[in-house]
């Protein structure tokens, strides 16, 4: 039986600092236990190694938490292990996500030896008032110095950066994101601020510590973004990330056109064929409790479900109207088991065609720009 391609992820849970806006299953430890972490990644990953088979591997993805917190030891070992348990592409992207402090980007040479190809810096800002603001633990000056180090190492190389950031113009925006395309190498990831529950900024927003721009200056940041974005020759080929042609993330595509992938460390979740079905897989949360599962039982893995052909075409419809390429209906088909037409509202897909926020032809389904502006409340009235 033919198996989809396989995308790893591979989560590292400790950071030096909690970031206000952050919502990731991230963890501040005085100190880090790297050797029990290590080992506990490579018996988790074994694990489910032997249960898939020799799947073909396309990538590889360190995140976090904060990858680049670890020993490029056990980076190395984890390639090494994923390499020899699945069938390799020979052109794997391989990333790992990095924070430019000067303690992490010291260890980018070594993050290179140990076989990461693709490295994506959690910049923010290049602004030192606005880095505060976010809770970074860099300055914009140990950015671009990281940059510069990253640059000169990897074959490719992303970066992150947040707007629509309080009291940010769209003439501050636009300054400082033609600096950062200068930087750039192939790829951006330009995310709007946004407050997502749980967080530390929810709480100073609630209290009026901080207000955002408007709904009419958001926009206009974004679409100063898309503008500069193209002049520059990279192509938004999905909501938050920009990339040239060849570019762009293979394994963030593999979530976008919901293929399978398998998430291995703390809270890593997956989505994993096993002939017709298709299966939803989630970690345990917490670090320690996470890793003494895998002492015992060989995963940290908490639960495992069925995921009905409604469930998949939901999940489809959500991921690939997000990037620009949009959604194949034969493989919308082939992987639910529904066809478009039974897992959308008619009425609501019928008013986006007419109102130019989708387009449909006899292949695919995708949004338009106009579209992926207003895409989460298009998606919550069309998805069933």
């Amino acid at each position: 039986m033919q198996h989809e391609p396989l995308a790893l992820y591979i989560h590292w849970p400790f950071c030096l600092a909690k970031c206000p806006y952050c919502d990731f299953n991230s963890h501040v430890r005085e100190h880090i236990p790297q050797a029990r972490f290590a080992k506990a990644l490579r018996a988790e990953l074994a694990h489910d190694a032997a249960r898939l088979g020799r799947r073909k591997l396309t990538s590889i993805f360190f995140g976090g938490g904060t990858p680049s917190l670890m020993a490029p030891e056990t980076v190395a070992a984890l390639i090494e292990d994923a390499r020899t348990l699945f069938d390799a592409a020979p052109d794997m992207e391989i990333t790992l996500e990095a924070n430019p402090t000067s303690v992490e980007a010291g260890r980018l040479h070594q993050f290179r030896q140990a076989g990461v190809n693709r490295v994506s810096l959690g910049i923010q800002a290049l602004e030192d008032r606005a880095l505060a603001f976010l809770g970074r633990e860099h300055s914009a000056a140990q950015a671009r110095a990281a940059l510069e180090t990253a640059r000169s190492l990897f074959p490719r190389l992303t970066f992150d950066l947040i707007y629509a950031r309080p009291e940010q113009s769209i003439a501050a925006w636009r300054q400082e994101l033609a600096t950062a395309l200068q930087l750039a190498d192939d790829h951006l990831s330009l995310y709007q601020l946004t407050i997502e529950p749980g967080t530390r900024f929810e709480a100073l927003y609630r209290q009026g510590a901080f207000t955002l721009p408007d709904s009419d200056t958001a926009a206009a940041l974004y679409e100063t973004t898309a503008e500069l974005t193209q002049a520059h020759g990279m192509a938004a080929y999905e909501v938050s990330n920009y990339a040239r042609p060849g570019s762009e993330s293979q394994h963030n595509l593999t979530y976008w056109r919901y293929g399978d992938y398998l998430g291995i460390g703390p809270g890593a979740h997956g989505r994993l064929s096993f002939g017709s079905a298709l299966k939803a897989t989630r970690r345990h949360r917490a670090p320690e409790p996470w890793a003494e599962r895998v002492e015992h039982t060989g995963t940290g893995q908490t639960s495992e479900e069925d995921l009905t052909p409604h469930d998949r075409a939901q999940e489809m419809l959500l991921m690939g109207l997000r990037v620009h390429e949009g959604i194949h209906l034969a493989r919308f088909a082939a992987r639910t088991g529904m066809t478009l037409d039974n897992a959308v509202d008619q009425t609501i897909l019928a008013q986006a065609l007419h109102e130019g926020y989708l387009i449909r032809d006899d292949q695919t389904l995708r949004a338009t720009a106009e579209g992926r502006l207003r895409l989460e409340a298009l998606l919550a009235a069309l998805v069933l």
